[in-house]
């Protein structure tokens, strides 16, 4: 779908949905005072809209639209080649817009049951995307392990830490000679941020940084914004949502939402932010409309946990606390299934991208 039918794919009935839930927005003056130049960076990940299939140029041309200051491309299927001649040209066409772009792929741990081999090796997968990284201009390579599958094979996460390590390092030359930090995510509830920490700095921080996603904190029982306390002094990458997290039957669920519309303090996560990283772009990566338990008053569910501490867990507790039961997604009547999930995709990032200018005061550019 191009550019030019947005306007015609977005219904009168999903906007109005859009400006209902923005109702009840906070506002903060603090944040929203602030000059344009020290306003965080606001951008997205193409993830978040994946249901319209865009490939890059559409991207760029939709995040120029939208007037955000970075973008991050989280797979390689994004580009139409991964030639240097094509890459370039992707990289000027950013330039152009003055749009940070930030290369990604999917997971780089050969053990992890989500590892694909359909870039090789992990090795030859790390090797290309920091060859596209470079190719594109990117300061960055984001990827990451794996999901909390992991968490329950034999050897539990560490194995798979261990062995994340090991493929790192074998790429450290060619990153370090092309200028770019590898930044591993804590994804899908594979490595506490904590875990992620010690693989960051067992690899080497002068070229291994974090990728942070504060939706995935909640898959770790984490409050996100200790999650982000931790991982501060590494971030140079992010993948941003906020949680609502309430009480079930065998524990808690967590349904990600769209930005502001959770449970998550997001006043003090990104006023702590703008003073410990505030040149790391805060990216919108939406994935909502369904929800995940975590069934912790079942005895089986802990041993994959035995490293979390108590402390770390009460945190999580008191968001639960503040969470209320939200409803799942479902296709209105009437509507095709793939335009329903497009329209809700574009929503729920847009009803984010006006949240964070007008509720957090992000954004350097004049929307």
């Amino acid at each position: 779908m191009k550019i030019s039918e947005l306007g015609n794919l977005i219904s009168r009935r999903t906007f109005s949905k859009s400006i209902a839930a923005l109702a009840g927005v906070g506002f903060s003056p603090l944040l929203a005072k602030k000059s344009k130049s020290t306003r965080l960076l606001l951008g997205f990940d193409n993830f978040s809209i994946r249901g319209l299939g865009w490939k890059a140029h559409e991207l760029i041309e939709y995040a120029s639209k939208q007037k955000v200051d970075s973008l991050l491309f989280s797979d390689l299927d994004v580009y139409d080649s991964h030639d240097e001649g094509y890459l370039r040209e992707i990289g000027e066409e950013v330039k152009k817009q003055k749009i940070i772009l930030h290369a990604g792929t999917g997971g780089i741990c050969p053990t992890s049951q989500s590892f694909k081999h359909k870039y090789g090796s992990a090795e030859e997968h790390l090797r290309l995307l920091i060859k596209v990284a470079k190719g594109v201009g990117s300061s960055v390579s984001r990827c990451y392990l794996g999901s909390s599958k992991d968490r329950k094979t034999p050897g539990g996460i560490r194995l798979h830490m261990n062995k994340t390590i090991e493929i790192l390092k074998k790429v450290r030359s060619q990153a370090m000679d092309a200028g770019i930090m590898i930044a591993v995510e804590n994804h899908a509830g594979d490595m506490h941020s904590r875990e992620l920490i010690e693989l960051i700095e067992k690899a080497g921080t002068e070229y291994v940084g974090a990728t942070i996603d504060t939706g995935n904190s909640t898959w770790t029982l984490e409050d996100p914004v200790e999650t982000f306390r931790n991982l501060a002094p590494y971030a140079v990458c992010s993948g941003i949502r906020d949680s609502m997290i309430w009480p079930s039957e065998k524990g808690a669920k967590v349904q990600w939402t769209a930005m502001g519309e959770g449970c998550v303090d997001m006043t003090t996560l990104f006023n702590e932010w703008s003073i410990k990283c505030p040149e790391t772009p805060v990216q919108i990566e939406t994935i909502s409309g369904f929800s995940r338990e975590f069934p912790y008053f079942e005895k089986d569910f802990w041993p994959p946990y035995s490293t979390f501490r108590p402390d770390e867990y009460s945190r999580f507790l008191a968001l639960i606390r503040k969470g209320r039961e939200l409803t799942p997604f479902s296709v209105p009547d009437g509507i095709e299934r793939k335009i329903a999930q497009q329209e809700y995709q574009l929503a729920e990032l847009e009803r984010s991208f006006v949240y964070c200018r007008e509720s957090l005061g992000m954004g350097r550019k004049k929307s």
